[in-house]
């Protein structure tokens, strides 16, 4: 009678076990970030998020110095071509959320401007806004670029096809009355147009990001570039036409060999998901996102860390609000 208890209780506890186990698999839940090229800001920021909001199974309770994420969640930030690709893998199904210029996003969700023409993805929805992302415009300093129209007749790098970056960079060229025939161009990612431009085979590149960029910041700690302005009555007429740009400055010492402050136009980084996730989880993500822990480790990682705040995650959405999100913004005192 005592073996058959103790293997009765062997047999109970390893059910309970089992039972334990399936219960946390059950509650893992996986969560992929679309974000960028290696090279530029959105690859190193949503690394940053997605370790801030996962809080696997088993892990120490926040209030014991373990992770603030949320439970259960494995969320891994994924290199992708930037904000179309990651609009489209949203609306496929092969991304649960990802990072979008505020410009594309709305394109995207109303079916207009880059969007004209194809189907609106209607569920997109915004969980935060992040930060400005500053438009860069770099040249080979014996280029004799001092001006966006300059770039006629140089090679330009307008970066990848589905890629935020392209997109505004040829609403740019066309402010100065340029297109993509009056220039070389060129569609590669920042790093390799850097290197191109080591070798002499590149004239400039734009590239949409937070400063400073990786790529831009390595380039210009070997070689002489210049940081073109991007300004003058032309943009003062684009910010008319396109209400999403904003007035932006790259601070003076942002790069080697940049001595005064250039002026610039913005766009905002949106982290974004389909109106399909459940309310739940993404009410739970920006709660993790907002924790004060997680605001520790966000501006600790990064200089554009520093700029994903409650008050800025409210700003310029130009897109709805997933319902999750907007429910933790109003319960916050940040929406009404």
């Amino acid at each position: 009678m005592k073996l058959l208890s103790l293997r009765t209780l062997a047999g109970a506890v390893l059910a309970v076990g089992m039972m334990a186990q399936g219960a946390l698999a059950q509650e893992m839940h996986f969560f992929r970030i679309g974000t960028g090229g290696t090279a530029g800001t959105y690859y190193p920021i949503g690394g940053l998020i997605a370790n801030a909001i996962s809080n696997p199974p088993g892990s120490r309770p926040c209030d014991q110095g373990g992770s603030c994420g949320v439970p259960g969640l494995i969320a891994t930030a994924v290199a992708s071509n930037g904000s179309v690709g990651n609009v489209n893998a949203i609306a496929g199904g092969s991304l649960e959320a990802g990072f979008s210029q505020s410009d594309v996003a709305y394109w995207a969700q109303t079916g207009t401007g880059l969007w004209d023409g194809k189907t609106p993805v209607e569920k997109l929805r915004l969980i935060a806004n992040l930060y400005p992302e500053s438009i860069h415009l770099i040249a080979r300093k014996d280029a004799g670029i001092k001006t966006v129209a300059d770039l006629k007749g140089k090679k330009v790098s307008l970066d990848e096809p589905g890629s935020g970056t392209l997109v505004d960079a040829k609403i740019i060229l066309s402010a100065f009355g340029l297109s993509e025939k009056d220039v070389k161009p060129e569609y590669l990612k920042p790093d390799q147009a850097a290197d191109r431009m080591r070798d002499g085979a590149m004239d400039a590149f734009f590239f949409v990001g937070g400063y400073p960029a990786g790529a831009i910041a390595e380039l210009a700690s070997q070689h002489d570039v210049t940081i073109v302005p991007i300004a003058g009555p032309e943009i003062d007429k684009l910010r008319k036409d396109y209400s999403f740009f904003a007035d932006d400055m790259i601070p003076a010492g942002t790069y080697k060999g940049q001595t005064a402050d250039v002026p610039t136009i913005s766009v905002g980084a949106q982290l974004v998901t389909s109106a399909d996730q459940p309310d739940e989880l993404v009410y739970e993500i920006v709660k993790a996102l907002f924790n004060p822990n997680t605001q520790k480790l966000l501006a600790a990682g990064h200089v554009k860390g520093k700029m994903i705040t409650l008050d800025n995650a409210v700003k310029g959405a130009g897109i709805p609000f997933h319902a999750g999100a907007e429910k933790f913004y109003k319960e916050a005192g940040k929406l009404q």
